[in-house]
């Protein structure tokens, strides 16, 4: 790897470089109630913020006002907003905006995301006089609340798409100060950026990657013969715990807490596992696909044709024995109770 790469060069922004009172006087429209909107609109809530939430009828809607939030249609919301948080899936969030949030956008306005896929592949396209930002914690929703709870918080990325006012950057940081990212540090990049790199973690590693690393461990276990109880335990159970040590101290942190043994299996049987050209080239065929439109495209279309693939392979993981087995061992732990996911990062 090239030695820029050891390099910091991303601006970084903290605490000190926000200041809340670019929010002050301000209505933020929270539009979804969902793992990340039930985060932000607490989260800004409770730094002091003025917070509505704009939905449909339905679950999230009494849920958000058992919460103590006024709670109004998307059209009603955006109407009474002048910051529209855009925290919707993807696959809804262009028809929702062109619907419910675009009628009511007027100059001076700023419009939010917490992802850039919909700026990324021109499915939504603001109006000039807006400001346009991104607001990304790098993290679900649930640790987003749960950090900022005990007085820490995610690490998030800010990127000004459209700077209409003037201080729009200003504006972003204010917003991320408030959900609590500022207290653990704020890197400035790009839509663009952000969009391509956050679909290639999640495919290649985070969920792709780790989830068919996890179950082709499980399964070969299994298959020799060994009990599905200890196959889940080695491979899937203690995932968070050697997770948890690399978040707090590196690769390094793991590697001095777990055995040497274990550390010089890393070494002899990793590159086996993943040989080193092979999945580098597989990588980049993802990212490929990724930069060029191939995985936007057929997400748009899997949307537009009813979820076929999607729902039939999300029908089998939950049959694999690996989630079977995995549930009924939390059914017996003395949290068992505990699925309040805003506490799975404690």
């Amino acid at each position: 790897m090239d030695k820029s790469c050891y390099e910091m060069n991303a601006k970084m922004y903290y605490a000190q470089d926000c200041d809340l009172s670019y929010l002050d006087g301000k209505t933020i429209a929270v539009i979804g109630y969902g793992s990340q909107g039930h985060a932000h609109a607490q989260n800004l809530r409770d730094s002091g913020c003025n917070v509505v939430i704009g939905l449909r009828k339905g679950k999230s809607w009494d849920k958000a006002e058992k919460d103590g939030f006024e709670v109004y249609t998307v059209a009603e919301a955006a109407k009474k907003a002048d910051i529209v948080m855009m925290l919707v899936n993807d696959e809804r969030a262009a028809d929702i905006y062109h619907e419910s949030v675009a009628p009511y956008l007027e100059a001076g306005n700023a419009l939010a995301f917490a992802h850039g896929f919909n700026i990324r592949y021109k499915q939504i396209v603001p109006p000039a006089g807006v400001d346009v930002f991104m607001a990304a914690p790098k993290g679900p929703g649930h640790t987003v609340r749960s950090t900022y709870v005990v007085g820490k918080g995610v690490p998030c990325l800010v990127a000004v798409e459209q700077d209409a006012s003037g201080h729009c950057l200003d504006t972003a940081l204010a917003y991320i100060a408030g959900i609590g990212g500022a207290r653990a540090g704020i890197m400035e990049t790009t839509m663009h950026d952000e969009t391509e790199t956050d679909l290639f973690g999640e495919q290649a590693v985070l969920c792709g990657g780790i989830v068919e690393l996890m179950r082709c461990g499980f399964e070969t276990l299994v298959e020799a013969g060994y009990e599905p109880e200890n196959a889940y335990f080695e491979c899937i159970h203690e995932m968070k715990l050697i997770v948890d040590l690399i978040n707090k101290g590196g690769v390094a942190a793991m590697n001095y807490s777990i055995s040497d043994t274990a550390e010089y299996g890393e070494y002899v049987s990793g590159p086996r596992i993943l040989p080193y050209e092979q999945t580098k080239a597989n990588m980049k065929a993802v990212l490929n696909d990724i930069q060029d439109g191939t995985f936007a495209g057929k997400w748009i279309a899997e949307n537009k044709n009813g979820r076929c693939f999607f729902n039939s392979h999300r029908d089998a993981l939950a049959k694999h024995p690996m989630e079977v087995i995995g549930k009924q061992l939390r059914e017996q732990m003395l949290w068992k109770n505990d699925s309040n996911l805003d506490n799975a990062s404690n």
